[in-house]
């Protein structure tokens, strides 16, 4: 395991503050109401995440073993405290709630695509048991890692559904869990867009896995379903085209760029990481669908090669991410097609390679 000096654990959110900043905005309070608790649940847990960096994490038990996954689901019951009350154990038969059970799936989904494509047992590599909570507060419209587990709320139903839904949210938010066991990326900037988009990556592979896709048959949406019906969008961010996932009259337009040449300087949304990730992740559906058939395979394996390899810095920028895609296809394939279309995808991005 690379940890390049220890674990830091951020707080991440699948849906990106910008978003909940403009709701809560609104004039109508069915829509900022939520939105705003929703913002200030977001920064308590923030805090905490904080604290427990500084003071440390509880130990967690090691799995009794190893080359499964060990998952436990537990119910907030519309309270903020957790993890909450257990609700469905490793084995343990569906329940009668359809949330629960759709968590467990996804926890198990993002297991099987780390196992099966790449050989990582858990996030961690050594069979990290999963948890997840449910039901977090009432109207609660994001979900979230924590640095320890995973935790889902239902949604405010008027502009989003429950955050169970779409698996590759599930994917995303675990997958940060395996940026934090291994390159650590910080949480600002370049770093944070790359720690942002590999989330997506992963997360969208892991539906791909899930539902047997080609490149080709892929949708590259995140979180395709989760946009309840009054919304004109149809996901919160596409990796196809960067800035198409919704344009509505209460979220506004989408305002990820596809290029450099959009890159957006801010100082908010710790310099714009759930916007300028649009910029990588479009050099991954570039390279994955030049590529052909799963992308798990090669373009995913590049990816993974780079995540775990342990040559990423900390604070790496996306011409240093791009560099070491490009070495990791020339060292796992050689010269052939996998190198040319991952060369070819930052070009058409206009990120360099070093």
């Amino acid at each position: 395991m690379t940890t390049h000096g220890g674990s830091e654990p951020v707080f991440c959110t699948i849906v990106p503050p910008h978003v909940l900043d403009k709701l809560a905005r609104h004039e109508d309070p069915a829509l900022s109401g939520p939105a705003r608790r929703s913002l200030e649940h977001d920064a308590l847990e923030r805090t905490r995440r904080r604290l427990t960096t500084v003071v440390g994490a509880p130990a967690v038990a090691a799995p009794a073993a190893t080359g499964k996954p060990h998952r436990t689901l537990y119910d907030a019951r519309h309270h903020t405290d957790l993890p909450g009350h257990k609700v469905r154990g490793e084995d343990g038969r569906a329940v009668k709630d359809a949330t629960v059970n759709r968590a467990y799936a996804g926890l198990g989904a993002t297991f099987e695509l780390y196992l099966s494509a790449y050989g990582r047992d858990s996030i961690d590599g050594a069979g990290l048991p999963l948890d997840a909570t449910v039901h977090y507060d009432r109207d609660y419209n994001n979900a979230f890692w924590n640095g320890e587990q995973m935790v889902f709320g239902d949604g405010d139903g008027e502009i989003f559904l429950d955050f169970t839904l779409p698996v590759d949210v599930i994917g995303h938010e675990l997958t940060h869990g395996v940026t934090q066991y291994t390159a650590n990326l910080a949480y600002f900037d370049q770093p944070g867009a790359l720690n942002e988009s590999l989330s997506d990556v992963f997360g969208s592979l892991i539906k791909q896995y899930t539902l047997g896709q080609t490149a080709a048959e892929a949708d590259w949406l995140i979180g395709a379903g989760l946009l309840a019906p009054r919304v004109t969008g149809t996901a919160l961010r596409s990796m196809k085209a960067p800035g198409t996932a919704y344009d509505d009259d209460v979220l506004g337009k989408d305002p990820q760029p596809a290029t450099m040449d959009g890159f957006v300087r801010t100082g908010r949304d710790n310099g714009g990481v759930h916007i300028n990730s649009g910029i990588p992740n479009h050099a991954f559906y570039l390279a994955a669908t030049a590529l052909g058939g799963h992308a798990w395979e090669r373009a995913g394996q590049v990816w993974y090669d780079v995540l775990t390899g342990g040559e990423l810095k900390k604070e790496a920028q996306f011409a240093d991410f791009a560099t070491l895609t490009a070495a990791a296809a020339r060292t796992r394939y050689g010269a052939g097609d996998e190198l040319q279309a991952v060369l070819k995808a930052w070009e058409q991005v206009g990120v360099r390679t070093l």
